[in-house]
């Protein structure tokens, strides 16, 4: 006769094994309550995206000891920035593993001017995987944490003529997912189909992304804020005023890490607000709206937290060009709101200001 001790032992065993077994792949059709095609589609698509941040956690990890993978290529991209051997090697990885796949139509990255199209999906896969292949890639050669981020979309009309003008027709909220794969200590991959945030972690004896935790929300107020403060004379007056306000009251502390991943990841378990404004020399900032700031906006809007431009939220804002870049404001809804008080304080010091 088993005593209520050994019984609730038995039953602890038995989740800890069920927690054990939940795998990327299962948990997504588990959160579609489908195995429709379409469920089998966006469940394969997941998989593929984890084999790639399997892949690149792999090259990350064996980065020092091997030849031709750190450093600069001597190479630009698209937005004219330096490309590292790695952002080079992750966009490959992420083509790779979609090409045969039969899922994805056309992939689209910040390091590609055009999407690249694969012919031979397009008549069955009717998606469009946006991605940015390394984020944080300046923190590869010194070994501290980069990322990946991803956002599917589904393909509309035909694009015969290769613009994907579809995907500049709509804001962030006709995301189908979104998430990132983030490599430190552990690799860890963060989803969202619109249900809830889910963390899973890699685990290398299995090679599989096992569930860590399950609808992940963000506090409504955190003491974390993440900006780089070395652009302070070049921000606009409020954004310098609510970085003087944060340095004069008590329980707030900075943390930025140079790979917005990273700090993102921070924020969504501890709370705060991460914040990227323009500048005088990129007055819309730096980061890009289709493969950075929308698909952590899902995330984050998913974790109940909030993402803004300072003046709309960012899942509405619909792109003028693929490469479109946007300021960020994004983290806990409070922390958030406070970001935006001040910036409403700057346009109401504005439009008071007499006219010329």
């Amino acid at each position: 006769m088993v005593d209520a001790h050994s019984m609730h032992d038995l039953l602890e065993r038995e989740s800890a094994l069920d927690r054990d077994c939940t795998t990327l792949s299962r948990h997504v059709l588990e959160q579609l309550h489908s195995f429709s095609s379409d469920a089998q589609d966006l469940s394969a698509i997941m998989t593929r995206i984890a084999l790639a941040g399997k892949l690149i956690a792999r090259r990350l990890s064996r980065a020092g000891l091997m030849e031709g993978v750190l450093g600069f290529t001597g190479d630009t991209n698209v937005q004219g920035e330096s490309v590292k051997k790695m952002d080079i090697y992750a966009n490959e990885v992420f083509i790779s593993v979609f090409k045969q796949s039969g899922l994805v139509c056309r992939l689209a990255s910040e390091e590609m001017e055009q999407p690249y199209y694969i012919p031979e999906n397009c008549p069955v896969g009717r998606y469009t995987l946006l991605y940015d292949p390394i984020d944080g890639s300046s923190n590869v050669d010194i070994n501290i944490n980069v990322g990946s981020i991803f956002s599917i979309r589904q393909q509309e009309g035909e694009d015969t003529d290769g613009t994907a003008q579809d995907l500049l027709q709509s804001g962030g909220r006709s995301q189908l997912a979104a998430g990132y794969i983030l490599y430190g200590p552990s690799t860890m991959l963060v989803y969202s189909i619109g249900r809830g945030v889910h963390a899973f972690v890699l685990d290398p004896s299995l090679g599989e992304f096992i569930l860590a935790d399950e609808n992940l929300k963000t506090p409504e107020h955190g003491p974390v804020y993440s900006v780089n403060e070395g652009n302070f004379w070049q921000w606009d007056e409020p954004i310098r005023d609510y970085t003087r306000y944060v340095h004069r009251h008590e329980g707030y502390t900075a943390r930025y890490g140079g790979a917005m991943v990273g700090d993102f990841h921070r924020i969504l378990y501890q709370g705060g607000v991460f914040l990227y404004p323009g500048t005088t020399e990129n007055p819309d900032g730096k980061l890009r709206l289709l493969y950075e700031s929308a698909p952590l906006a899902f995330l984050m809007e998913q974790a109940g937290g909030r993402a803004t431009t300072g003046t709309q939220e960012i899942l509405d804002v619909v792109p003028t060009k693929l490469h479109a870049r946007t300021p960020l404001f994004i983290g806990s809804r409070k922390d958030v709101a406070l970001v935006e008080s001040f910036l409403q304080e700057g346009v109401k010091r504005q439009s008071m200001l007499p006219s010329r």
